[in-house]
């Protein structure tokens, strides 16, 4: 299959259905749903939302029942990005190749955008059709469980305390696992359980999530590294100068690329029960650690 060719038609399908769901530019209070969108129209690689609709699909299920879930795992990243660039976190100018949200619309506005962002992320999975309501309640709590204090935002806190600090490598993993890894663990678990699967299919798609989830976050630090600014649109190195826990800071950059590329493989073979629809989650895994930005 041709990864780019599937990226990109997930991609149009989950932007179409952001504009439709979510309130338009012009509706009151307009600076506030043009601070959103600004924000969630950015571009972006939308791999949450694309692994929402492609775990559905490898177990057989309608991705149609899954696409308001993947909308909303897009309106969680992009609030979960907003409030990192504030000067409060980690003070960012550019983000996507473009001022951030704070630098377009000032610190207030990008805290309310974030934060109204977060709360729709939730009506939208409530609004699910074609799904079993077990399997949408099902999604409801796998999303609010990764995004909270004992997932995303408990990940951003250790990362935020351990900032020039020695970390040990057992923290350093809890950070990357828990910033980075549990919405993309999520995403995965999510789209199967709208996808309508069975125990015996959950168990090998989660180990695959947790691989490529901890494998994306070693890419990005492996990127901050070497990759370039250009395409990453956004300054190269800031890791460093925060002094943030890091991969290739505490095991070098060649430790870090094998590690990443021991997790794909991992992930990959946690798939092998599965037949061609589980090829979009086979090449995404290969994808992550293959990608400049």
């Amino acid at each position: 299959m041709d990864l780019q060719v599937y990226l990109a038609e997930k991609t149009e399908i989950v932007n179409k259905r952001l504009l439709r769901l979510l309130p338009a530019v012009g509706d009151y209070p307009q600076s506030l749903h043009k601070a959103m969108h600004y924000s969630l129209f950015a571009g972006g690689k939308r791999l949450r939302p694309v692994l929402v609709l492609a775990a559905a699909e490898a177990v057989g299920g309608d991705a149609e029942a899954a696409i308001n879930t993947a909308c909303a795992f897009e309106c969680i990243h992009t609030y979960s990005l907003i409030h990192d660039d504030l000067p409060a976190i980690d003070n960012d100018d550019l983000r996507r190749g473009r001022p951030t949200c704070h630098k377009e619309f000032g610190e207030a506005m990008a805290i309310l955008a974030g934060d109204a962002l977060l709360t729709v992320a939730f009506g939208l999975i409530a609004s699910t059709k074609g799904a079993a309501p077990s399997a949408v309640l099902g999604a409801v709590g796998e999303l609010a469980k990764a995004a909270g204090s004992t997932g995303m935002i408990g990940g951003q806190m250790i990362d935020i305390e351990s900032e020039g600090q020695e970390v040990s490598f057992p923290v350093l993993e809890y950070i990357h696992i828990h910033k980075t890894g549990e919405l993309i663990r999520a995403s995965v678990r999510c789209g199967a359980l709208l996808g309508g699967a069975s125990e015996t299919e959950l168990g090998p798609l989660t180990r695959y999530s947790e691989a490529i989830g901890l494998a994306f976050q070693i890419a990005d630090d492996i990127l901050d590294v070497e990759g370039s600014s250009e395409e990453m649109g956004k300054p190269t190195g800031g890791d460093q100068k925060k002094g943030k826990a890091t991969y290739p800071a505490i095991i070098g950059l060649d430790a870090s690329r094998q590690r990443a590329a021991e997790l794909v493989s991992m992930a990959i073979e946690a798939l092998s029960a599965f037949d061609a629809k589980a090829e979009p989650l086979r090449e995404i895994a290969r994808y992550i650690t293959a990608r400049k930005k």
